[in-house]
């Protein structure tokens, strides 16, 4: 396997996404920072559709793509893929790459604005809660 699919395949060290808050509100420093992807495919899908909500949240009615693309810069969060200090991951998917085409109009798949199925933070809690659901039972059949 190459060190390309690796990177793609496994979740590199420190692999996070930090969501940005593009109104300056929060300076430089991201509104959160999300850790726990699977692999880099997982944080770049989560960012994708992170970036692609919040456009379509800033989408102002009957806009031009431009003014959507300014309103995003005004009002929208950014989703950043990197890993440990800041680093640049290669093939790390970025918003720049397709910016354009979110404003160009709204998604086809309400899928592709649905990044809290895919939240690591979510995932986590659903094992968290079905370690939890494991533990009851056994405690109910100890109890018989």
């Amino acid at each position: 396997m190459s060190i390309e699919a690796e990177n793609l395949l496994g979740a590199p060290e420190g692999l996070e996404v930090r969501i940005m808050d593009l109104s300056g509100a929060n300076g430089t420093e991201p509104l959160e920072t999300v850790r726990g992807f699977t692999s880099l495919a997982h944080a770049n899908a989560f960012a994708r559709r992170y970036v692609r909500d919040s456009v379509e949240i800033c989408r102002p009615r009957g806009a031009r793509p431009d003014e959507v693309t300014a309103a995003w810069f005004l009002f929208g969060e950014d989703a950043v893929v990197a890993g440990p200090e800041e680093r640049p991951i290669e093939g790390a998917w970025t918003s720049g790459t397709e910016l354009a085409d979110f404003a160009a109009g709204p998604p086809r798949d309400a899928e592709d604005r649905n990044w809290r199925v895919i939240d690591p933070r979510r995932l986590a809690q659903a094992d968290d809660d079905d370690d939890e659901d494991d533990d009851d039972d056994g405690e109910a059949e100890d109890a018989k």
